[in-house]
């Protein structure tokens, strides 16, 4: 029997065996299924065509993968570009809106940024929005870039409407993992502390959460559907992955800042979504159930009602002071010596200052002036001290009416935020005399109520820690 090739019109209209792998051709089919290799080819032939001699050529030409990656992988992956756009156009904003845009923590606040205290507020949507935000370029390109390596295979193999749900499922996990981190009180737990813990309530955002989510489905993907897959796909996910979380996790570890709370919460939300939902198959019909374009819907309509909750609550983001340390004498309070008497006004006057910035209250303002008036001198640091706690409380109380306002002008934000940066520098030297010349009056600083305790909790707390403003007024 010739081995020559047949010709295509005597196999027109049949099925047929490829000679090269011996399995059934379909009638009309050019190539077969399962090798890539044309209809009717030799075996000798196929394999001198379709079997390269290097290891490294072997896995690029590999027919079966190259079949299921057409199959796959020239699918749309519409909305990998649409949140891709949609995070650089809200980073836009960001940086439009005050000075010091993305990386400024009253922006941050106003357009969502997770802050735990205010969650527990009611503020609900700053469990979605912080997926959206980023804080500076490098944040924003370095989770970009990932977004658009990682979200068309998964789009692409799972489908757009799994892949919205997806997305957004794995991102609000990852929020509220690190909600929860936040708020365990253990950040000072060695090395679990510093690797999935962080202390104190400052901002959190970023789309990282949602990209360990990514993570985690191609990693479940591979190790699920190992049986049916190409060997280079078995390569690319699966425990080909493994290398790429440990880096991450070990990144996250030594760089304080990152939150590996939202890097687990989000992939292991990914690895469950993935454990139960089955991709779309080479040839699958693209019919997708009723129920995930319904998750879909959901999904994009949370993400709507989140940041419309954000632009109904713009105008109220306002410069916050939280009162840190504070100095307090280790002697008796109840001997009137001229440190307690010091110490106690400009303690007031933090609280007053306080007052006036975040409830534009300045109700204790001309007590806690005229205390500080009347504190008695200690060194000449301690009276250039309150002479510039004077002025700034001053502008404190001259702003506050225009605090209580609905919406602020940007020159007004920015006027907020340069008194909370003078009231810090301030404080930080305060704290520096106390721990210097302070030590000859018995003078102590006492560190902070816990991160997770709310400002109106700290309220509650300071008049039991040292006299309030009225008590000061009347000495």
């Amino acid at each position: 029997m010739s081995g020559a090739e047949p010709t295509r019109d005597i196999y027109a209209g049949r099925s047929s065996v490829c000679r090269n792998c011996g399995a059934l051709v379909g009638a009309g089919e050019s190539t077969c299924a399962v090798c890539g290799a044309p209809a009717g080819v030799a075996q000798s032939q196929a394999q001198q065509q379709y079997e390269p001699q290097s290891p490294s050529t072997r896995s690029l030409a590999d027919p079966e993968t190259m079949r299921f990656a057409r199959a796959v992988l020239t699918r749309p992956s519409t909305f990998t570009f649409v949140f891709l756009a949609i995070n650089v156009f809200i980073f836009l904003l960001m940086n439009s809106a005050a000075p010091g845009g993305s990386e400024n923590h009253e922006v941050l606040r106003a357009y969502g940024a997770k802050y735990n205290s205010l969650i527990n507020g009611g503020e609900w949507w700053r469990l979605v929005t912080p997926v959206f935000l980023h804080i500076g370029w490098i944040h924003l390109l370095v989770n970009m870039y990932s977004l658009f390596i990682l979200g068309p295979y998964v789009e692409k193999l799972y489908g757009s409407a799994r892949f919205v749900f997806f997305w957004v499922a794995t991102g609000v996990a990852g929020v509220a993992a690190s909600y929860f981190a936040s708020g365990a009180g253990m950040h000072s737990v060695p090395v679990l502390g510093r690797f999935l813990f962080r202390g104190g309530d400052g901002p959190s955002a970023g789309a990282s959460g949602a990209l360990f989510g990514l993570i985690g489905v191609l990693f479940v993907f591979g190790i699920k559907f190992r049986h049916e897959l190409p060997e280079g796909f078995k390569r690319a996910f699966g425990t080909g992955m493994i290398p790429t979380i440990l880096i991450n996790l070990f990144i996250g570890y030594t760089i304080p800042y990152i939150d590996n709370a939202a890097h687990l919460g989000g992939f292991v939300a990914g690895a469950l979504c993935a454990l139960f939902v089955g991709y779309k198959r080479p040839g699958q019909r693209a019919s997708v159930a009723v129920m995930w374009h319904v998750l879909q819907v959901a999904a994009l309509v949370v993400v709507v009602a989140g940041f419309g909750q954000v632009a109904r609550h713009m105008g109220e983001a306002r410069a916050r002071f939280a009162l840190g340390q504070e100095i307090v004498p280790t002697m008796d309070s109840g001997t009137l010596t001229a440190a307690v008497n010091y110490i106690n006004a400009l303690n007031g006057g933090q609280e007053a200052f306080a007052a006036a910035i975040n409830d534009g209250n300045v109700e204790y303002a001309g007590q806690a002036l005229a205390a500080l008036d009347a504190a008695p001198h200690l060194t000449a640091e301690s009276d250039k001290l309150r002479d510039e706690l004077k002025l700034i409380l001053a502008r404190a109380r001259d702003y506050a009416p225009v605090n209580r306002k609905e919406r602020q002008t940007r020159k007004e934000a920015a006027e907020g935020e340069q008194l909370l940066a003078d009231m810090n520098k301030w404080n930080e030297r305060y704290v520096a005399w106390v721990k210097t010349e302070g030590k000859g009056y018995g003078l102590t600083v006492r560190e902070p109520p816990a991160p997770s305790t709310t400002l109106e909790e700290q309220r509650d707390e300071q008049p039991k820690q040292s006299p309030s403003p009225q008590q000061q007024g009347g000495k």
